[in-house]
């Protein structure tokens, strides 16, 4: 055993070594033959996104709650009461997409909605006793749940990570080609 894996460790030493980059495979770095292009680079991305959404949104399951309302409940319990518009932002929701939310978790007694102090213009959501006691065990379990799946990363590999995502986000969005910006996007979801 101790041979075993002593071996590992002088394979892993020559890996680190190589001028090539590192491809992680479950418990094993192998060598990667040539730089991904941008192409697979988001294949591989993409992927990896819809299954760790599969996972977030089994974790939400059993709520009576859609992704968009566990996610308004979700920002109200941390954030406290938000405008309406604030928090469309926040969760990356259009005006009509946060509306229709803001109207259901209402309707169930979840949310309310209360005037502004100081602008009457404005219209904050705040979360009811009721979503209270919805959201506070369903993200207990949301987080657990995402942090297992999370969990085949090291904390330096979870920092790098993040760091890299949020440097590829924030260069897409201010490299579009459309002309169009999407830049709070990034700063929202960060």
């Amino acid at each position: 055993m101790a041979q075993q894996q002593a071996r590992e460790r002088q394979h892993d030493n020559i890996l680190t070594s190589s001028i090539f980059p590192l491809n992680f495979l479950p418990g094993r770095l192998v060598p990667v033959k040539r730089i991904p292009a941008g192409a697979h680079v988001w294949l591989v991305l993409w992927k990896a996104a819809r299954a760790v959404e599969a996972r977030a949104l089994g974790s939400i399951e059993g709520t009576g709650l859609c992704a968009s309302d566990f996610g308004v409940l979700e920002a109200l319990w941390h954030k406290g009461p938000l405008p309406v518009n604030a928090l469309g932002k926040k969760l990356l929701l259009t005006s009509g997409s946060i509306t229709t939310a803001v109207d259901r978790l209402a309707r169930r007694g979840l949310v309310r909605r209360n005037s502004h102090p100081e602008d009457r213009r404005v219209r904050l959501v705040e979360i009811t006793s009721r979503g209270r006691q919805l959201i506070e065990p369903a993200f207990a379990r949301h987080e657990a749940d995402l942090e297992k799946v999370t969990s085949v990363l090291t904390q330096s590999e979870r920092v790098t990570l993040v760091t890299l995502l949020r440097k590829l986000g924030t260069a897409a969005e201010e490299d579009g080609t459309d002309g169009m910006s999407t830049r709070d996007g990034m700063a929202e979801a960060s």
